[in-house]
């Protein structure tokens, strides 16, 4: 769909609606303006229909599993309808597991400590952080960032094949890149690494909120996703997919829930039976809001209409993207080339600006929520900024290491609670920033780059 077919059919594929959307926030130059949230790919705002669905919840909470009163068996059946509405969401197959967590970096570190011995992972130095560096009892081949998704493949596969022993394997990959937003050919990895008698796990924390994610479509063996990213609030995630090896695993988590039986020894030790399902990894008393509330909006998301949410989202990318490229000093970054799809995640530099100091400025003076530095994904960023050594010293210009650039870049994202007036806001900021310089003094502070109110 082109963007002015989206355009003139906004009336079907409106905003959802955010808590925040309201909200109005002081500017350094005075007055106040209503907030532009652009930083989703950190945090997404809670849908509103989340929010409704958990205050709705809120007054029948009660334990889960273990206690025969009425709200204890309401709040289990949630938890457990909870479980089976992202599993349906996720296109989970017969037998597949979906276990909650905290995030999508708990989910990931779960399937790391469950790996069989003499595991051998391979990743891409592309991954986010919650996926680059979990694998520390493992054997870990780094595979470099590669210039196309073709090439990604290949370099994968000629990894594979070089392996030895040919022991298990997995391979860990994103489905779209926390740095540029560019989609991963998932399928096509899943395909080489099951030729190559591998695993695969996909890390959607940025792709879900985003796109369909279907475990049996894809054919990955585990997808791992945040809560906070997919318009539910803080403190849960999932793992979901093939069960041997979580049930072959010692649990992640060793206590009450996990254990089916505990008895005590004549030699005064203990023995204990451990569950065989996902309640294995989900010692403790789980959090059933946030179940609940990663379930509402996987509901709310599969009601809204992925085909119209992504349609939208493309009309946002394209007016982001056509009004950065009026803006000469500003460089878009890219793995795969400009014609690369994506989600709504671009990161970019200024020539002339530290990106603290204008991400600082942005918020200061417009209202308007980035993010700056490295995102966790260092190494990315590193490749896709060079190396070479850079005067120092600007505006929340961060450390480098002997030899290294400072380097940073600005981050913006959205998503299905995106107005358009917050990207159209953010493209005139910019422009505005490029052309006029800042209007307010700024200083570095705690290594954050922050307005100077000190005159």
């Amino acid at each position: 769909m082109s963007v002015s077919t989206v355009a003139a059919d906004r009336s079907v594929c409106a905003p959802l609606p955010v808590l925040g959307r309201d909200v109005t926030v002081p500017l350094v130059t005075g007055g106040e303006v209503t907030y532009a949230a652009l930083d989703y790919a950190a945090s997404a705002p809670a849908l509103q229909r989340v929010w409704d669905d958990v205050a709705a919840y809120a007054p029948y909470y009660g334990s889960v599993h273990r206690g025969a009163g009425y709200l204890s068996q309401l709040s289990t059946d949630l938890f457990e309808n909870a479980r089976r509405t992202v599993a349906e969401f996720l296109g989970c197959r017969d037998g597949d597991q979906v276990v909650f967590t905290r995030s999508t970096t708990d989910s990931l570190n779960l399937l790391a400590d469950a790996l069989p011995a003499g595991c051998q992972v391979f990743v891409f130095e592309t991954e986010h952080h919650a996926s680059l560096l979990p694998w520390r009892n493992a054997r870990v081949t780094y595979l470099d960032a590669p210039s196309s998704p073709r090439e990604a493949v290949e370099t994968l596969e000629r990894a594979l094949a070089d392996r030895e022993p040919h022991g298990p394997a997995l391979v860990c990959v994103t489905g779209a890149s926390n740095v540029t937003g560019e989609l991963w050919p998932v399928r096509e990895l899943a395909a080489a690494a099951h030729a190559h008698g591998a695993r695969i796990v996909l890390d959607a924390a940025q792709l879900a909120p985003h796109h369909p994610v279907s475990v049996a479509d894809l054919d990955v063996d585990w997808v791992a996703f945040s809560g906070h990213k997919l318009y539910a609030p803080f403190g849960s995630g999932v793992l979901a997919g093939r069960a041997d090896w979580l049930r072959e695993a010692e649990p992640y988590l060793a206590g009450g829930g996990a254990s089916r039986k505990v008895a005590r020894r004549s030699d005064g030790g203990v023995d204990v039976e451990w569950h065989e399902t996902a309640a294995r990894h989900e010692a403790g008393s789980p959090n059933v809001i946030g179940a609940y509330s990663i379930a509402s909006a996987c509901a709310a998301l599969t009601e809204a209409g992925f085909d119209q949410l992504v349609a939208r989202e493309q009309y946002l990318i394209e007016k982001v993207r056509a009004g950065l490229a009026g803006v000469p000093e500003v460089r878009i970054l890219s793995l795969f080339g400009d014609d690369a799809p994506r989600v709504g995640v671009l990161s970019f530099v200024v020539e002339g600006w530290n990106s603290s100091h204008f991400a600082a400025a942005l918020s200061a003076e417009y209202g308007i929520g980035v993010r700056d530095g490295l995102f966790c994904a260092h190494p990315l960023l590193r490749t896709l900024l060079g190396s070479d050594p850079q005067t120092q010293g600007e505006c929340g210009a961060p450390e480098a290491a002997p030899g290294e650039k400072s380097l940073n870049a600005v981050r913006v994202s959205f998503g299905a609670g995106t107005p358009d007036e917050h990207v159209e806001r953010f493209v005139d900021a910019v422009r505005e920033l490029v052309q006029d310089g800042a209007r307010w003094n700024y200083r570095t502070e705690d290594g954050r780059c922050v307005p100077d109110t000190s005159a």
